[in-house]
């Protein structure tokens, strides 16, 4: 018996200065379909942003942050997005957007425990 379900992920990109393209990861979408699981966990490297670009918007991108994390969630931290499953909800934010904060390709992989992959990804991926 396969205890292993499939899950996706995706990076969440800063790009500071989009018309320059640098970037950093500061976050990491996780989605299970077979334990209807989304969520997102974020980390920001202030030094990191300052360093590309030293008039970012740090209090800006926080929030975007946050409001990833929130539509993962659902609930009312979900906006317009509070009633779609998980599925919808993931695929909304690795939909490419031209912004400081937007997600990267999306990635595949076997998990028996998509939470502690969403933390595995971000100490491995992010932090």
């Amino acid at each position: 018996m396969n205890d292993r379900d499939v899950f996706e992920y995706a990076l969440v990109r800063v790009v500071p200065r989009v018309e320059r393209g640098e970037l950093f990861n500061a976050g990491v979408l996780v989605y299970c379909r077979a334990k209807s699981f989304v969520a997102a966990r974020t980390h920001l490297d202030e030094a990191k942003l300052l360093a590309l670009d030293p008039h970012a918007d740090v209090v800006g991108v926080r929030a975007a942050l946050r409001a990833v994390e929130g539509v993962c969630a659902g609930g009312t931290q979900a906006g317009a997005a509070a009633g779609d499953d998980p599925g919808r909800r993931f695929r909304w934010l690795i939909a490419p957007r031209s912004t400081v904060v937007q997600p990267g390709p999306v990635h595949t992989g076997l998990t028996a425990d998509p939470e502690a992959e969403v933390e595995r990804l971000l100490d491995l991926l992010v932090r």
